[in-house]
């Protein structure tokens, strides 16, 4: 449920995780792109980098020292093979784990795609006052991340509570 307060638009930065994406095909890190700016956000910068811890945590870690980045995605290297290392690149980022967004996230899933959701390990949280979505890197699970969880999470109108309204308060001690 969204209420007249005024919209905030947020600052958002995307990430596709793939050995072997390009601009030309990734179809997740523009699927993201749209849904983005449709929804009234801008997008400062989207990069694509290799399924590697040290590539993602570096470019990850860049974004959250920028203040001009409010909201971080990326998509790609959450599942379990040996080059999918997205979730260990990030969770040590992270100020804050938000639990709720991969228990939910695979519950939606489950509607989609049933048992196969186990393989998920899409994480989100909160680091030096940067909001970190990590999801799945196909363009479906992309769609049902942002349109059933992070879009209304990230609109200041939605009630009884969202994620923009709390960015004020996320560098408190």
């Amino acid at each position: 449920m969204t209420t007249e307060n005024n919209f905030i638009p947020l600052n958002c930065a995307v990430l596709t995780v793939s050995d072997t994406r390009t601009e030309a095909d990734d179809t997740s890190g523009n699927t993201l792109v749209e849904r983005i700016r449709a929804a009234g956000h801008q997008v400062l910068e989207k990069k694509i980098v290799a399924d590697d811890i040290y590539q993602i945590r570096a470019v990850v870690s860049a974004w959250i020292a920028n203040p001009e980045v409010n909201v971080i995605i990326s998509t790609g290297g959450t599942g379990v093979t040996g080059r999918d290392g997205t979730p260990e690149a990030v969770a040590p980022l992270l100020d804050k784990l938000l639990d709720g967004f991969g228990e939910v996230f695979r519950m939606l899933s489950y509607q989609d795609i049933k048992t196969s959701t186990i393989q998920s390990r899409a994480i989100a949280g909160v680091a030096n006052g940067t909001y970190i979505f990590c999801l799945p890197g196909s363009s479906g699970a992309c769609r049902t991340a942002w349109d059933l969880l992070i879009k209304d999470q990230l609109d200041s109108r939605t009630r009884p509570c969202n994620l923009a309204q709390l960015m004020p308060r996320l560098l408190e001690k």
